[in-house]
């Protein structure tokens, strides 16, 4: 096994983890899965993580850059602020339609949080970096093609992270991909809304 730094270790047990516990589920995934998973040995994770907790939450902000990285490449300046928002969207959409096991992952890993004594915390870091990541998102945009808000930028982050959270879900459970055109221009011609030019 070669010698990798300790940081690309934890970046290959973080992605090891996301494979088992998308295929095994959360409860299901020991340590030693995971281990597996990477073709490391047990000592190397605990080397690594000094805890379930630390690796979850490793996991939980990978699963949430993986979507960020798509959309923050998607929402280059458009001619109007409505088309770079539904090209935000839209990548989201497409990540959630190519990787719906790590969605449906995202929501695995807030129960179990919220269920597991001492790893509540980790729920509420999930959903906080939600609307952190929202935030950015939003300021990116505002310097870049200049316009301003009717809400708080707080308020509109959290309403996404809330928005796009169920929307996930409700893509998960019933699908229905013909659907999904329509919703994405009724969510963007709202958002879109909520914004005008300086």
């Amino acid at each position: 096994m070669a010698r990798l730094p300790s940081a690309e270790r934890r970046r290959q047990l973080t992605e090891a983890a996301i494979r088992a516990m998308s295929r095994d589920g959360v409860p299901r995934t020991t340590t030693r899965s995971i281990a597996a998973e990477a073709g490391v040995s047990l000592s190397v994770f605990h080397y690594c993580f000094d805890s379930k907790q630390e690796l979850i939450e490793s996991v939980i902000t990978t699963l949430t850059d993986h979507s960020v990285t798509v959309v923050k490449e998607a929402i280059r300046p458009r001619a109007t602020l409505e088309g770079t928002v539904r090209a935000g969207f839209q990548a989201y959409w497409d990540h959630v339609r190519a990787h719906p096991d790590e969605h449906m992952l995202t929501y695995e890993l807030t129960q179990y949080a919220l269920r597991q004594p001492g790893f509540e915390h980790l729920a509420r870091r999930q959903y906080e970096l939600y609307a952190e990541t929202y935030a950015e998102l939003i300021e990116q945009l505002r310097q870049t093609m200049g316009f301003r808000l009717r809400v708080p930028v707080p308020v509109l982050a959290r309403y996404l992270a809330a928005m796009t959270d169920g929307l996930t879900l409700n893509y998960l459970v019933l699908g229905d991909d013909a659907a999904w055109t329509g919703i994405l221009d009724t969510v963007t011609a709202h958002i879109a809304g909520l914004a005008h030019e300086t």
